[in-house]
């Protein structure tokens, strides 16, 4: 994942200017590695910023976004946001849909598309949703639990 500093230091280098509000967004995805919403990310800001709209904390995440700081993931209940894995190669992601780990997959499925001649691929998403080991053992423990309760009752 991508540091604070890392990511202004992109936004930098692409001519983007370094406002108070980015550095609060840079430092906000740079510190935490949860997938956020526009509106998560809204109400963060708004805390700091009085009088911030919508459509200026959007804008800002879809700026990120196209200089590869920022990921966008789309999940059931909408897209999210977090910081660029600082890994340096092409890869996707395996993602957990209750903690939102997420796993490098170093494979990239597009390879194996059938394009015809005449279709330029420009961008693709890949991204596997499950759960992961931690997740899974939570959710047989919360099973159990509940299975014990039902009995003692």
């Amino acid at each position: 994942m991508l540091s604070t500093d890392q990511i202004i230091h992109a936004m930098s280098e692409q001519g983007l200017r370094i406002t108070d509000q980015r550095k609060t967004l840079a430092r906000l995805f740079g510190e935490h590695s949860a997938y956020l919403s526009a509106k998560d990310v809204y109400e963060y800001m708004c805390k700091k910023y009085s009088g911030l709209s919508f459509d200026t904390v959007y804008r800002n995440l879809r700026v990120m976004q196209e200089l590869g700081v920022l990921e966008q993931v789309v999940f059931e209940e909408g897209m999210k946001f977090k910081a660029s894995c600082n890994e340096d190669h092409h890869h996707h992601h395996m993602i957990c849909l209750q903690c939102q780990r997420t796993y490098p997959i170093h494979f990239c499925p597009v390879d194996l598309a059938d394009a015809p001649e005449d279709f330029q691929v420009v961008t693709h998403k890949f991204e596997v949703f499950g759960y992961c080991k931690d997740c899974q053992q939570s959710g047989s423990d919360e099973e159990q639990g509940s299975s014990k309760a039902d009995r003692v009752q």
